[in-house]
């Protein structure tokens, strides 16, 4: 008997968590059809809101993240080092 009581409340949670996930990838369509309806301006003026919004707490916070930070700034340009270096021979070459 507990053994059947448990099973229901398990697959409940289960039907829980697929309406959930429903709904989220509703929200997340959504977002997408919002964002493809932005203009270059208008995407640009939300990041700047939200860097207005944030940028206290990123001050705050700058030190206990800076290691991290310019690390991946690093990796990012060895990437774009080696992307321009294979543009360049690419150029180079017959397409």
């Amino acid at each position: 008997m507990a053994r059947g009581k448990a099973y229901r409340i398990e697959l409940q949670q289960n039907e829980h968590l697929n309406r959930l996930r429903d709904g989220w990838n509703e929200v997340q369509a959504e977002e997408a059809r919002q964002l493809r309806r932005l203009t270059v301006k208008e995407s640009l003026q939300d990041l700047l809101s939200l860097q207005n919004v944030f940028e206290p707490q990123l001050q705050r916070t700058e030190s206990l993240f800076r290691a991290d930070r310019l690390a991946h700034l690093q990796n990012l340009q060895d990437k774009l080092s080696r992307l321009a270096v294979w543009m360049r021979n690419r150029r180079g070459s017959p397409v």
